[in-house]
């Protein structure tokens, strides 16, 4: 409550007292002077009349008077000027003068003494944004009534006649006190006798009004309302000091907690993605090879479902995180908060550095998958050629160690001894040609396991045998000639034709049998080329038909030669040809398999020249989409880059730009997922190599990455450029300056100054730690850059350098961004909240206490935001402490870092 009577320094008749009485009492309605219900109302509200007000008027004006006489100045003593004197003589007249009319009972100069007390005492002192102190009270009664229906505070007589606006201002400010909403519009009497009757129960406001006065009076009295409202004013005073502390605590804590949320997703994802890396690595590692084709298939399957369906979204993920870190640093420069340093190895560069392994990785493993799939097909190859050639030869040593065994000789003819000997010469000659087989057999096997085949031991087991099947026949060929030549002497009768049948007809079965293996050899080829070799190397086979076909023609004569001189002397043919085994139906038969053979391996060439061709097709096809797109993601990144250096328009319009820009890069997506549809034919096709381009889909797919990325990674400079204009009030002229001096030292349009460059940007700016007079004054002319130039020694002070590189370079990288730049310059040049700031608006809450309680801080805040400040505050240890007292100092000083300490 308001104490009216409180003693003040100042007198009303100090300096023009009583001329400021006057012009009071001028501004008084002079027909209300007259009415007695005014003069009723008006004792009411100056004098708060009791019962025996009326018996003790005299009484009280006398003591009036008194208590007046004691705010008068003291005459002036001792030797006095004329001056002085007069000074004197006029304040006792003056109180002689009202002396006598309160005495008298002048009820107009009394109640107008007592108004001019209340304004000067109550009044006077209210102010709202500079104006007087009605219009400051009638400007507070509208604000804190504007939210509630059916009051419009305009003046202070009418407005006030339904009691609805005294009941909105007890409402706002003390909404429990009162029920508005069952409040009635028509029942004014009600209204104002609930309003007067809260306010002197609750908020010890005296009752200095009727309501049955205001509502009975066609224009209640405009000053008795003033003085009723200015009671509320001032006993509503605090809250609204309060209510604005409460606001700012409010606003730091809210963007403190924002800021602590983006720390959290920033760690959770950069968790996740690190986490995926590390189990992923390690899967790629991986070079357990597979024994079958079927199986590398598949592990190459695996990993382009990889490629496709797992990698995307991750690198997604990547760039989201980037750009989240980005933002987030933004946002705590713009609210003074140190900067944000993720956990030890969730930084951006320790996320870069585990991605660029992982790339390796997957490199590494493509190779490796790409190499076993050619070792697992020549082997399969090898080992098809090996079971051919082992089979040829098997079939061919089949019953040879019997032959040789048998002891036919000891009971032969002469004629047939020589026929034995000439039979195992020729036996001889066979066993010779078959030498190269055998050579070929174990050269076969010695490269299977060269190339870790994975059936070595059978393969080995098999080859083995064979050499020592082949050993066996050598040293067994060798002891049957000398059991031969030791009854040579007595065999003499040889049949020259069986002789010369038995020779000729053993090359010749012999290069028939070699002719339907190479027929039936199974081939692998890579290009056109290769196979044109084949197909040329065949029809030089075809074309040495002929003179075999005469060559079998002699031999089937040298036989029909035989049975005509047998006929001819009518000699019965005992058997076959003693000297061979090699018969003209078993020569015949032979032919006829390899003419068989000739047009199917005619056929297999040119399919196989047909599927060398679609291949070739697929690499032209691939190259031509590749030498478009590669060419493509170039310029686009040139483009790009160039976009980023130059200003064309408002930072809104560049980044309108960038956005159409990059959805224009986005629609060129279809044409990468065709050439990855090409890419798999290719691989599908078991293609290795194109000469018709320089491009591989590794390149393209990573340079494609990048192109996503750094058109987003611009598209969030942008962004945070806007962010830091809005924040800090830079101007686009300001903005377009600081750009044109970037770009200016950023010689080489990488979009980063090196330090030097940055040290001269800088100066070139007005910067400079040892001339205070051109530091921060913006572009400088020719003249004042030179002086400066001249008197710094062409560079800042080593220790203010420092300084401002640890604040745009804080990972000592020796390059400073645009965005770190602007960020510096915005600091510099503007103001922000600080912790003095934020501890005043504590101390307010506290009631200028060094401390605050839990129940202060429940009681101003919001709930979440007063239980985040309980939780984090420190017991208060001051020699002032009481318990439970809280320590608000240092948890201000920690929303903004050490350095506002």
């Amino acid at each position: 409550m308001v104490d009216y009577h409180a003693t003040n320094n100042q007198s009303l008749y100090s300096a023009g007292g009583p001329q400021i009485y006057m012009e009071q009492e001028n501004d008084w309605d002079r027909d209300l002077l007259l009415d007695p219900a005014w003069e009723k109302q008006q004792r009411k509200v100056r004098a708060s009349e009791s019962p025996g007000a009326a018996a003790g008027a005299c009484a009280m004006r006398y003591l009036f008077l008194r208590k007046l006489l004691s705010c008068l100045p003291r005459p002036q003593e001792g030797a006095m000027s004329k001056i002085m004197q007069l000074y004197n003589n006029n304040n006792y007249y003056y109180y002689l003068f009202f002396k006598a009319k309160i005495v008298d009972g002048n009820a107009k100069m009394t109640l107008g003494m007592i108004w001019t007390i209340i304004l000067r005492f109550a009044i006077q002192d209210i102010s709202v944004e500079e104006t007087s102190a009605k219009e400051g009270l009638l400007l507070w009664c509208q604000r804190k009534t504007a939210p509630y229906k059916n009051v419009n505070v305009q003046n202070f007589h009418i407005s006030w006649k339904d009691g609805l606006a005294f009941n909105a201002l007890i409402h706002r400010h003390r909404p429990e006190l009162i029920d508005y909403d069952k409040l009635r519009k028509d029942d004014p009497v009600t209204n104002l006798n609930n309003a007067f009757e809260v306010a002197e129960r609750y908020l010890d406001i005296p009752k200095m009004l009727d309501a049955e006065d205001i509502v009975g009076t066609l224009r209640p009295d405009e000053k008795a309302i003033m003085t009723y409202v200015s009671c509320f004013y001032h006993a509503f005073s605090g809250a609204q000091k309060a209510e604005t502390a409460a606001n700012r605590i409010c606003k730091v804590l809210a963007v403190n907690q924002e800021n602590e949320h983006l720390m959290e997703d920033y760690e959770k994802l950069a968790s996740d993605l690190l986490e995926w890396i590390r189990r992923t690595i390690p899967w790629l590692e991986n070079r357990a090879p597979e024994k079958t084709m079927t199986e590398m298939q598949q592990k190459l399957e695996d990993f382009r479902d990889y490629r496709r369906v797992h990698k995307p979204p991750k690198v997604q993920e990547k760039c989201q995180l980037e750009i989240n870190f980005n933002t987030l640093q933004t946002k705590l420069r713009l609210s003074n908060r140190p900067a944000f340093m993720p956990s030890e190895g969730r930084m951006v560069s320790d996320i870069n550095g585990a991605w660029h392994k992982l790339e390796g990785a997957e490199k590494g493993y493509e190779e490796w998958l790409l190499n076993e799939i050619r070792r697992l097909e020549r082997l399969d190859h090898l080992a098809e050629k090996f079971r051919q050639k082992a089979a040829i030869h098997e079939s061919w040593t089949d019953g040879k160690e019997a032959m040789l065994t048998q002891k036919d000789y000891e009971t032969a003819s002469l004629s047939e001894i020589k026929a034995l000997l000439k039979k195992h010469e020729a036996f001889e000659s066979d066993l010779a040609a078959h030498q190269d087989r055998v050579e070929q057999i174990a050269a076969i096997a010695q490269e299977l396991n060269e190339l870790d085949y994975y059936d070595s031991p059978s393969v080995n087991a098999r080859c083995q045998k064979i050499c020592e099947q082949w050993d066996a026949l050598g040293s067994l060929t060798q002891s049957r000639r000398e059991s031969l030549e030791r009854t040579e002497k007595q065999l003499e009768s040889i049949d020259e034709l069986y002789l010369e049948y038995a020779k000729r007809a053993a090359p010749f079965n012999n290069w028939m049998e070699g002719a339907m293996e190479d027929l039936q050899d199974m081939f692998i080829v890579h290009n056109i080329e290769e196979i044109q070799g084949l197909i040329t190397a065949h029809d030089q086979f075809k074309s040495t038909l002929p003179e075999a076909n005469k060559e079998r023609e002699a031999i089937q004569a040298i036989q029909a030669e035989v049975q005509k001189i047998a006929q001819y002397n009518g000699i019965k043919l005992a058997g076959n040809n003693p000297y061979t085994t090699i018969t003209p139906q078993s020569i015949d038969k032979k032919w006829e398999k390899v003419q068989q053979l000739v047009p199917q391996r005619d056929q297999a060439l040119q399919e196989e020249l047909a599927r060398q061709q679609s291949n070739d097709h697929l690499r032209r096809q691939f190259a031509n989409q590749a030498n478009m797109i590669g060419p493509w993601i170039q310029n686009k990144m040139e483009e790009i880059g160039r976009i980023s250096i130059e200003m064309n328009g408002t930072l809104e319009d560049q980044l309108t730009h960038l956005r159409q820009y990059e959805q224009s890069i986005i629609e060129y997506k279809p044409n990468i997922d065709q050439l990855e549809g090409d890419h798999q034919l290719i691989q599908e096709a078991l293609i290795f190599d194109n000469k018709y381009t320089a491009y591989t889909m590794e390149h393209l797919r990573v340079g494609w990455e990048q192109l996503l990325t750094t058109i987003a990674r611009t598209i969030n400079e942008i962004e945070n450029q806007i962010l830091t204009r809005d924040a800090k009030g830079i101007s686009q002229e300001q903005l377009h300056e600081y750009r044109t001096s970037f770009n200016h030292f950023d010689k080489d349009h990488s979009g980063v100054l090196q330090a030097e460059e940055f040290k001269a940007c800088l100066i070139s700016l007005g910067y400079d730690v040892e001339n205070d007079k051109q530091k921060r004054t913006g572009i400088m002319d020719s003249d004042d850059f030179r002086a400066l130039l001249i008197s710094t020694g062409n560079s800042l002070g080593d220790a203010e350098f420092g300084r401002i590189m640890g604040i745009v370079d804080p990972n000592n990288s020796g390059a400073v961004t645009f965005q770190a730049f602007i960020d510096f310059m915005s600091r510099e040049t503007t103001d922000t909240d600080t912790a003095d700031q934020v501890i005043a608006s504590f101390k307010i809450l506290a009631g200028d206490k060094n401390y605050i309680t839990a129940e202060e801080l429940r009681r101003e805040l919001p709930p979440d935001q007063a239980e985040y400040c309980i939780a984090r505050m420190a017991p208060y240890t001051g020699p002032d402490a009481v318990p439970g007292a809280l320590d608000y100092m240092s948890f201000s000083t920690a929303l903004y870092g050490e350095s506002d300490l």
